[in-house]
């Protein structure tokens, strides 16, 4: 075996990591850190999620996801409209779907450039094998 789980776990960490690092750095000019990009990304996906559920995709906790959406509901990116019972939802605003737009535009240049050294069949070989060892609920 040349790879042990280990040092695959390892490199998959490093990657997120130099990902992490590199998207604040250039999400920063858009005045957008890389969970507020994220939120836009998952608002645009999942128009009216919850907080619950915007938090468990930004990998937040109920209490500091809260926290940042009012921040962003201030800064007119997200609203937060009444749903059923005393869930709120949330929705982009048209400034935030801008930004979502540019940013990702930023995102693309960086996976393209990560993955950039892979063929086509490779990067999908490599997608395929991580939903797998994700397993059935890597749906998030």
């Amino acid at each position: 075996m040349k790879y042990r789980p280990g040092d695959v776990a390892l490199a998959v960490k490093r990657l997120q990591h130099r990902h992490h690092r590199t998207l604040s750095r250039v999400l920063a000019p858009l005045g957008l850190s890389l969970v507020q990009w994220d939120t836009l990304r998952h608002l645009d996906r999942r128009p009216d999620a919850s907080l619950h559920e915007l938090a468990v995709l930004t990998f937040q906790t109920d209490q500091s996801f809260g926290s940042l959406a009012n921040r962003m509901a201030d800064r007119g990116l997200i609203e937060r409209v009444p749903g059923p019972g005393r869930a709120v939802r949330h929705r982009l605003t048209a400034e935030g779907a801008r930004l979502r737009a540019e940013g990702q535009k930023l995102v693309d240049g960086i996976a393209e450039s990560s993955f950039g050294a892979l063929s086509a069949a490779e990067l999908d070989q490599l997608g395929e094998l991580l939903e797998r060892a994700l397993g059935p609920d890597s749906a998030g």
